[in-house]
């Protein structure tokens, strides 16, 4: 019987554990989002991670600029954040318009406040095997999804579809880091429905609805599904047809509530570490 890894019930329970510690101390971490333009998701997903954070007990501080806003202007912000000691994590909501530099803005964040992991120096300690700052919250959450659901990743085979720096590459090298043998897949790679059948761990991250079907998947994997679409007539889909995985696989996520909330927790997991790291 295959079964439902659902993400908001231990992203409640850490978050929970999150807003208990808090108590205990005398100041509160502070998280600052920055969000430019009128993205619509991006401003629902803002405001989860706001609302969230305030429940835990953080001072969460939402800043909003206009799409024209500077490359130049927008490293200042981050500067004056970088330089506030109230301040223990910095986000710059993704994606940003086309006339600024992401990597750049990035790389602006002082890598002690950058809760995303986005940062090189965080992204090159994951990458050496070494403990960054903060790791980046969407790979981080799926493996804390595997373990909390006794999923053995040690001397497994691990397919990621997917090559993102966001989730793919940071997710390869913590899978990597617990000793699974890891392929990553990508829009040019060759027999994927083959080399994912063969995988014991299946993460799905790459933006379209529905692509892994049951014929991909091998009987019992873990599936794990990362995609959230919208359908030709509106619904939310993965990337995964859950519909027809659902009945091979061992374990799976559903679209909505398997990975997002966990994502959002392992923010505030980061920035209470940072918060640690700074007091």
């Amino acid at each position: 019987m295959t079964v439902l890894i659902r993400g908001k019930e231990l992203a409640e329970k850490i978050v929970d554990e999150i807003e208990k510690e808090v108590k205990n101390y005398d100041k509160k971490p502070g998280l600052t989002v920055i969000i430019v333009g009128e993205n619509p998701a991006s401003k629902v997903y803002v405001n989860k991670k706001k609302k969230t954070a305030e429940k835990a007990g953080f001072n969460s501080e939402v800043i909003e600029l206009p799409e024209t806003v500077s490359q130049q202007e927008l490293e200042n912000y981050i500067d004056n954040l970088n330089n506030n000691p109230a301040v223990d994590g910095i986000l710059v909501q993704l994606p940003l318009p086309g006339h600024i530099n992401a990597y750049d803005i990035i790389e602006k964040i002082n890598p002690e406040k950058d809760v995303d992991g986005f940062h090189p120096v965080n992204a090159g300690k994951l990458v050496t095997g070494l403990n960054p700052y903060a790791v980046s919250c969407t790979p981080y959450g799926i493996v804390r999804l595997l373990e909390e659901n006794n999923i053995e990743i040690e001397g497994k085979n691990a397919v990621v579809i997917g090559r993102s720096n966001i989730v793919g590459k940071p997710l390869a090298s913590l899978l990597l880091n617990r000793n699974a043998t890891v392929t990553v897949c990508h829009s040019r790679t060759k027999n994927l429905k083959e080399i994912c059948s063969r995988a014991d761990i299946l993460v799905a991250a790459v933006g379209r609805a529905k692509l892994v079907k049951a014929d991909w998947v091998k009987p019992g994997a873990a599936v794990i599904d990362v995609g959230m679409n919208r359908t030709e007539d509106g619904k939310l889909a993965g990337d995964v047809d859950f519909d027809e995985v659902s009945e091979k696989a061992g374990y799976i996520t559903p679209v909505p509530g398997g990975v997002g909330p966990m994502t959002i927790a392992i923010l505030l997991f980061n920035t209470l570490k940072l918060f640690k790291l700074h007091n």
